[in-house]
């Protein structure tokens, strides 16, 4: 989730102090872009405008299975509600540090891939400007890293 000012949120979770991208879990029959929606309300504070689809991430091997879905959102001014209890402190980091601030390694790569992009698009988004960009298209960035990510999770035979 982006501010205006091109800043990445990362929050830090109350149980482990873990520095996290802001995400959560369906609730039963919700829509994976409302829960999306709800989540990072729920965990930043902020209410947000939904724009493009940024891709998913798998879990860390090893990790219980499961995809996280993420969308490029546009925080909406201030806070309009406290965080949720399982959230102890939100920053917002320009992306080189937000990427260092992360505790995960897997979070880290998904956003070192996925934050140049998301940032490009905002200010073009911003600017008026047209938003595809030169080389590959977007999902084909993202499928690409899924396939790295796929293949360096795979045992070797």
């Amino acid at each position: 989730m982006l501010r205006q000012d091109s800043l990445v949120a990362v929050v830090q979770l109350r149980k482990n102090k873990a520095w996290v991208l802001p995400k959560g879990k369906l609730k039963a029959g919700e829509d994976a872009l409302i829960a999306a929606t709800r989540e990072v309300k729920e965990e930043t504070g902020h209410d947000v405008s939904v724009h493009e689809y940024l891709g998913e991430m798998a879990s860390e091997p090893g990790a219980k299975p499961k995809t996280v879905q993420f969308w490029r959102m546009q925080a909406d001014g201030t806070p309009s509600r406290k965080l949720m209890r399982d959230v102890r402190a939100v920053k917002w980091l320009p992306i080189d540090r937000a990427i260092e601030t992360l505790t995960h390694a897997h979070e880290r790569a998904f956003l070192r891939q996925v934050g140049p992009v998301a940032l490009r698009s905002a200010r073009q988004a911003v600017a008026g400007a047209p938003t595809r960009v030169a080389g590959p298209t977007f999902g084909e960035r993202i499928r690409a890293w899924l396939r790295r990510l796929t293949r360096s999770s795979l045992p070797c035979l």
